[in-house]
């Protein structure tokens, strides 16, 4: 038989004594699969990964992992990325050219490496897959077979590294990042930087075509070996045996690779905002319970929110994945037509990392749970002659105990809403959005301490036109409450 597999870990320990950002705040919830009932319990250890390092000469390292099929793959890149980066082959010197090569190599050097570290275990697990056994001896082969396959899992990986003060982003899989940059009238933009390697992004769809699949087969099927990823850290199923996958069976060359792609460099020295780098889980958990159209919007409102309230980091990016872990099951108990969707998340991770962004007083009081709605306000600056239209993130509570006037956080025991047992209330965050992207501020009030310079005029109604646009609001509520308008008169302009 062959050797014992060697230990993945082994001497690289050292990482953990690396210093921390202080800059940073992480906050992460397990996957859950709900009862019937609305109770939640954890289908398997989390796999979820993630790095918020300061090396030297003005380094930072951070990246968010989301592993599948075990943690292996996310512990050993969690590690060996950190090596392959945070050993003196970055520094001031670099040009942008020589960041972006020491990034794909470091991902190219993580994947082989890993490879090296399973061989002995592949080994095995084909010896005893044809070995033939008594039969007393079989369910022990058998469970050896079981722990020999946490070898297939892999990981998904989003890295953000800092050097410079210039930002670079190096992603492979699903995970997402957000930069959001607030511009010094107040207004804000928020960046998605990149786009998730999966089998609906085009780009990829024609990298796989060239080799020899079938795009409309992949779109259809949605998932390659159980997965939307179409790049990878490990899983040497389909990096090593892809010809015996149906989907992959025509393929030239390995389809689904480890390269990152790699975006920057974003300067960073006259910016005032914050990143946001977040695993699928978060993503998913989000678009399940409110469908995709708004996620980025709703995640930079609900940092910003918190970061008016907290004054720690690891608290805003911890109450903000409650948040969303909230929604995500109100909108299971909830019984309403997205709560299909909503009968399991898997792991969440959310990293901040503020770029000089002032932490509040906590004088403010915090809003729990509740979705965020967007209403649009017009906008001049009294500097400007333009116009553009700001954003407000009108908080609703979700449907839960109100004490005191104040919405209380719901848990996974509590027992199913009752739609209108409750009058809605209602915090305004400032957000700001662009057309090219959506975007958060603080919401400080500075936005609109100015309002446009032309009073508005009475119609021959003697009515004077709305000057808050609920338009989408409406929308959203209506959709999300659609059960109980029927019952109740419905919300919006009668």
């Amino acid at each position: 038989m062959a050797a014992e597999p060697r230990t993945l870990m082994q001497s690289q320990s050292w990482t953990d004594a690396l210093p921390l950002c202080q800059m940073c705040g992480v906050g992460t919830a397990p996957n859950c699969v709900y009862s019937p009932d609305g109770k939640g319990t954890q289908s398997h250890p989390i796999e979820d990964r993630h790095l918020r390092l300061r090396g030297e000469d003005g380094c930072f390292l951070y990246a968010v992992f989301n592993g599948y099929d075990g943690n292996r793959v996310a512990d050993f890149a969690a590690q060996s990325l950190t090596a392959e980066l945070l050993l003196g082959q970055l520094n001031s010197s670099h040009t942008d050219t020589d960041v972006r090569r020491i990034l794909i190599k470091a991902f190219d050097a993580v994947e082989k490496s890993y490879f090296n570290t399973i061989d002995d275990a592949l080994a095995k697990k084909a010896h005893l897959s044809n070995y033939v056994l008594p039969h007393n001896e079989s369910q022990k082969v058998q469970e050896h077979l079981k722990e020999l396959e946490q070898e297939s899992g892999g990981a998904t990986a989003v890295v953000a590294l800092i050097l410079n003060n210039k930002l670079y982003v190096a992603n492979v899989g699903t995970n997402r990042v957000l930069l959001c940059k607030s511009s010094s009238d107040g207004q804000n933009q928020v960046l998605q930087i990149g786009r998730p390697h999966c089998t609906d992004n085009d780009d990829e769809l024609q990298r796989l075509a060239a080799l020899g699949v079938d795009p409309a087969r992949i779109r259809q099927a949605g998932q390659i070996a159980g997965q939307t990823s179409t790049r990878r850290l490990g899983d040497y199923r389909v990096k090593i045996n892809y010809n015996e996958i149906d989907l992959l069976s025509a393929v030239k060359a390995k389809p689904i690779i480890a390269e990152p792609e790699i975006h920057g460099t974003h300067p960073l020295d006259s910016v005032t905002g914050f990143l946001l780098l977040m695993s699928e889980g978060l993503i998913n958990a989000l678009e399940s319970a409110h469908g995709p159209e708004q996620v980025n919007q709703e995640i930079v409102a609900m940092v910003a929110a918190e970061l008016a309230q907290q004054t720690s980091l690891e608290a805003v990016a911890q109450s903000v994945v409650e948040r969303v872990k909230r929604l995500h099951h109100d909108v299971f108990v909830s019984g309403r037509q997205r709560a299909a969707y909503c009968s399991r998340h898997e792991d969440m991770t959310l990293l901040i990392r503020t770029i000089n962004y002032p932490l509040a007083d906590a004088a403010l009081t915090p809003t729990q749970g509740g979705r965020i709605y967007p209403v649009s306000v017009p906008y001049s600056n009294s500097q400007s002659t333009s116009k553009t239209s700001v954003t407000l993130s009108l908080v609703m509570p979700c449907q839960s105990t109100l004490t005191n006037g104040t919405n209380t956080a719901s848990t996974q025991e509590e027992r199913t809403p009752t739609p209108g047992s409750q009058s809605p209330t209602a915090t305004l965050q400032s957000t700001n959005t662009q057309t090219q992207s959506s975007s958060s501020s603080s919401g400080d009030g500075s936005l609109f301490r100015q309002r446009g310079s032309q009073a508005l005029q009475p119609d021959e109604t003697g009515r004077v036109p709305p000057y808050v646009d609920f338009s989408q609001f409406y929308r959203l509520w209506g959709g999300d409450n659609s059960d109980s308008q029927s019952t109740q008169g419905g919300l919006g302009p009668q």
